[in-house]
């Protein structure tokens, strides 16, 4: 006899794209989905999330900030991240946000799921930073802790280094991090917990994310939940961020390597879309399909 084929949801929903800005950040989720619409992956059930509320956001935020996104003002701190503000955008993070707590608490119920958000791990504390409004990536581990998680990893492989993040987690109990990126920008310094690796040659950066997973397997508790930002940004033909020779292939036996790092371990796991541009070396469909490596891998 056979047995069905398990699925599990990836999170979206249109308010994923309401801001007027029209950016990577803000429409890409878009894309993936009509795509997975279009030409799906066995397994995989898009699934909107219940979006995340004010008070949400303010237990990990300060208040005051979360109040600037909402209302527009200041305009200085509520354009913090680099977008224009409007009245969708409060609307488009509150959804992102939440997807991300959703697919954190899916993945504990069964095993893998995913959120096609994006724009999270600049974000401080008190103020948004490169394309970043709000960090779903310490809201969602915080929520898994909350459930009984017990410890959760933040693995970063965006080509940026996860310098939000590292902030906000700092000094929390049961929260590793991570993080393996080809560029400097939001370096953070070293901390208990976390870890980072800054790689300059593509041909080092598969086996410097193995031996840093290795690495905190060794040092870390078991995880109950791994938080995947899952950075398509590295790709050579990325206008922000690329780095040569890290190619389609490359980023392929990435994903490969990080779900069958987590599934040999029975770490359940939920992922996120994370950095990926345009640009001359790389299209719309083109940047989608880099996407989709990711929730392929998911699938297994």
């Amino acid at each position: 006899m056979s047995s069905a084929r398990k699925t599990f949801p990836v999170f979206y929903g249109p308010a994923y794209v309401l801001g007027e800005y029209a950016f990577e950040t803000t429409r890409k989720a878009r894309w993936v989905a009509e795509s997975l619409r279009a030409d799906p992956i066995a397994g995989v059930r898009l699934v909107e999330p219940e979006a995340s509320s004010f008070d949400d956001l303010a237990a990990v935020h300060d208040p005051r900030y979360v109040a600037a996104v909402r209302d527009g003002a200041p305009r200085e701190l509520a354009e913090s991240q680099g977008f224009p503000w409007d009245e969708g955008l409060w609307r488009m993070v509150l959804a992102t946000n939440g997807g991300v707590v959703a697919a954190a608490r899916a993945a504990l119920a069964g095993g893998v799921a995913g959120s096609l958000s994006s724009g999270l791990h600049h974000a401080r504390r008190e103020h948004g930073s490169a394309f970043c409004t709000f960090n779903g990536l310490v809201l969602a581990a915080r929520a898994a802790l909350g459930d009984g998680a017990g410890c959760v990893l933040i693995l970063d492989l965006d080509a940026h280094c996860g310098g939000g993040t590292a902030s906000m987690i700092a000094g929390v109990e049961g929260i590793w991090h991570c993080d393996v990126a080809v560029s400097s920008f939001d370096r953070h310094d070293p901390a208990p917990r976390q870890s980072l690796a800054v790689v300059s040659r593509a041909a080092e950066y598969l086996s410097t994310i193995e031996r840093l997973l290795e690495e905190i397997s060794a040092a870390a508790p078991a995880f109950g939940l791994c938080l995947y930002n899952a950075g398509m940004d590295p790709f050579e033909g990325c206008s922000i961020g690329g780095r040569r020779g890290v190619d389609r292939e490359m980023l392929s036996r990435r994903e490969a390597l990080v779900f069958s790092w987590c599934r040999s371990r029975a770490i359940p796991v939920a992922f996120v879309l994370a950095g990926g541009y345009k640009g001359s070396g790389l299209d719309e469909a083109g940047l989608v399909a880099l996407h989709r490596l990711t929730i392929e891998a998911a699938a297994g």
